[in-house]
């Protein structure tokens, strides 16, 4: 990690959920909350807990040096609405092959 720059991982007991167009697209209450040092809070959910039955495999990769490179997702009326990193980084390993959209509801 660069000095000054922090990322966290532990394991939350929220309920979330993603809702797109309508349609569920995630429901857990085993989140990953990753909180990284400048961003939102994020939370990662297994991929058991995602429809990916309703998403398509995106060309879309991006790199952070923190955690790696992200393949993303879409919908047909979103581009790269949800993202992971197969391969992340040592430091947050715990991440690998969770999903990420970036609009969920908590209750």
């Amino acid at each position: 990690m660069a000095e000054g720059h922090t990322i966290t991982i532990e394991q939350g007991t929220q309920h979330v959920r993603v809702v797109h167009g309508g349609q569920v697209l995630a429901e857990s209450d085993r989140p990953l909350v990753l909180r990284e040092t400048g961003c939102p809070v994020r939370y990662y959910l297994p991929p058991e807990d995602v429809r990916l039955d309703l998403l398509a495999p995106s060309d879309t990769h991006t790199y952070c040096p923190f955690k790696g490179t992200a393949s993303y997702w879409s919908r047909p009326d979103a581009a790269d609405l949800v993202w992971a990193y197969p391969d992340p980084k040592p430091d947050v390993a715990g991440i690998k092959d969770h999903l990420c959209f970036y609009e969920v509801d908590l209750s």
